[in-house]
């Protein structure tokens, strides 16, 4: 379809979302003349979330700026089960002490980016679990399971890909488009729900909601999916080199943060600002448009308003001027991530491959020895050259000594 009527739908294909729809003339049509819940649903995998889950709060961002209800869904209850999509191997089962642990840390989180409240544009957040809990098997079996033909469940690309790689796939992970097809109709039932939103790799999952919906409801439900975000570089989207770039500033620094967007490829400037920040159209395609020294003045403003979306303007401004310091200054910033090390430990002599692997900057000793060999770790922003050398306070400046890997890792040892 060339042109949507729908603020939401406009602005989610100019932003680079827009995948698949299942009706969009219909979806359009519904929103455009009333406020629409809509859901994304969350599993509670992990102590936090990343970037790569980024890209869907982002969709429900936009979604309330258009006049919408987000309806965020923790999946308290699919968590125990484990989404089987793009996995070889059956997901760590966690304890339910676990699960919740991780979804008071992922609320933390939605309320920086989302508005919570009683109003038709208000986000309400739900747990799966209130009713996939309390589920009886058999009845359940007899008015849900009926519905769905196995012959269908194994074309699907989460099972199929699995069975086609010859990898075991558990009958627990079976069920869990079961599972989410029926979120789906309880989340119809509940608060309304009319559209589901995911990744591609969710579409067999949510057309299968869909379909449940009208067997069951006789309602049409609709389904929106987003592409799956890459590099330019054909990398995949949320990893760096020291692992995934997460949204909790316990996990990763809101300067690491900082510079994982500072550090983007030139070819993704414009569409990660499309994707991660509010930025207004019109000003993406300005700074996008940018050649050398220019473009990289865009991706500290990506940086910036990435960071301040994630961590708050306060934080983002620190990062910026850390790094500001750091490269343009040629010092050491008190905002650089810092780790401390006990005096006793110091005093007994702390060598330069176990620092650099402690700063998380190498993932070994050997790494540390590899990366000295080919120069590329520094001390107080001088080569490191000697592997055996062991710091002492007359490496200490201003309390501390900065370890760097290459021109854009740092890290602060500081004797406590």
């Amino acid at each position: 379809m060339s042109a949507f009527r729908s603020e939401f739908l406009t602005e989610f294909a100019a932003r680079g979302h827009l995948h698949q729809c299942t009706n969009a003339d219909g979806l359009d049509a519904l929103m455009a003349k009333e406020h629409v819940p809509a859901y994304i649903g969350f599993d509670c995998t992990a102590a936090s979330m990343h970037i790569g889950n980024l890209t869907q709060i982002m969709r429900l961002r936009i979604l309330q700026r258009g006049g919408h209800k987000p309806i965020v869904v923790v999946g308290g209850g699919t968590t125990k089960i484990g989404d089987p999509s793009g996995k070889d191997e059956t997901r760590q089962l966690l304890t339910d002490e676990k699960i919740e642990v991780h979804k008071e840390r992922f609320k933390e989180i939605f309320r920086r980016f989302l508005k919570f409240g009683d109003g038709p544009s208000d986000a309400i957040m739900v747990d799966n679990a209130d009713w996939l809990d309390k589920l009886p098997y058999i009845p359940f079996l007899r008015e849900i399971g009926r519905h769905f033909s196995i012959n269908r469940m194994i074309t699907m690309d989460s099972v199929k890909l699995r069975l086609d790689r010859e990898q075991p796939l558990s009958f627990l992970e079976f069920n869990y488009m079961i599972l989410q097809a029926y979120d789906f109709v309880e989340l119809f039932r509940r608060h309304g729900c009319r559209l589901q939103m995911g990744g591609s790799d969710q579409w067999g999952n949510i057309v299968s909601g869909i379909d449940l919906a009208r067997r069951t409801d006789n309602v049409e439900l609709f389904g929106l999916t987003s592409p799956l975000i890459t590099t330019s570089s054909g990398a995949k989207m949320g990893k760096s080199a020291a692992g995934a770039v997460w949204l909790s500033a316990d996990m990763l620094s809101p300067y690491d943060y900082w510079q994982y967007w500072r550090n983007v490829e030139d070819a993704d400037v414009g569409r990660f600002m499309r994707i991660f920040t509010d930025l207004p159209l019109a000003e993406i395609a300005r700074l996008e448009s940018l050649q050398g020294s220019e473009l990289n003045e865009s991706k500290k403003i990506l940086a910036n308003e990435a960071t301040a979306l994630c961590h708050g303007s306060a934080e983002a401004e620190r990062a910026a001027e850390a790094a500001r310091q750091t490269f343009e200054g040629g010092g050491v910033s008190a905002n650089l991530p810092t780790l401390e090390v006990p005096k006793a430990e110091w005093r007994a002599g702390l060598g330069i491959l176990a620092a650099f692997t402690r700063a998380g900057l190498t993932s070994s000793n050997g790494d540390a020895r590899r990366q000295i060999a080919g120069g590329g770790l520094r001390i107080n922003d001088e080569p490191a050259t000697d592997e055996k050398l062991v710091l002492t306070g007359e490496h200490l400046r201003d309390g501390a000594v900065k370890l760097s890997l290459g021109r854009k890792k740092h890290v602060l040892l500081r004797p406590v």
